[in-house]
């Protein structure tokens, strides 16, 4: 039961991904997670990530909001692990245009549901925080917008 009820939160939590005017917003209800889980769910959700955006090359840079939480700081060296060029700031370049990424941590009965969003793709995904890190507790959603 406990299993279904979390397929039918992502599914809630994915729907209300896209807005009227489909811009991307961040979580307002973050929820604090330890550093070993946010480093399991960032990088999950980086590989993910890459493997629907494709590999980093010279010209993709992903622009995250600047925060300090331990997801976003996991996500961003995971981000960059995966060799992307990530900026924090409104400084780019202007000749580059980049992904713009928001993303969301959120916590419900004793799980923890991470989304991260470009303009053409939202991902998200249950996991369940562990002593080492986190485990994912639901399959990998993936909405594509066009």
């Amino acid at each position: 039961m406990g299993k279904l009820l979390g397929y039918f939160v992502v599914a809630a939590l994915l729907s209300g991904c896209q807005t009227a005017d489909d811009a991307l917003t961040t979580s307002s209800t973050p929820v604090a997670v330890t550093r070993p889980a946010a480093s399991a769910i960032a990088g999950d959700m980086a590989s993910r990530l890459a493997e629907q955006i494709g590999p980093a090359g010279a010209t993709t840079t992903i622009k995250m909001a600047k925060d300090t939480s331990e997801f976003a700081t996991a996500l961003e060296a995971a981000l960059k692990g995966w060799g992307y060029t990530v900026v924090t700031d409104s400084k780019v370049a202007k000749d580059i245009k980049p992904v713009e990424l928001a993303y969301a941590i959120e916590g419900f009965d004793g799980q923890v549901f991470a989304r991260v969003s470009t303009p053409s793709i939202a991902l998200g995904r249950a996991y369940t925080p562990t002593a080492a890190g986190a485990v994912p507790a639901s399959p990998l959603s993936i909405m594509q917008r066009n």
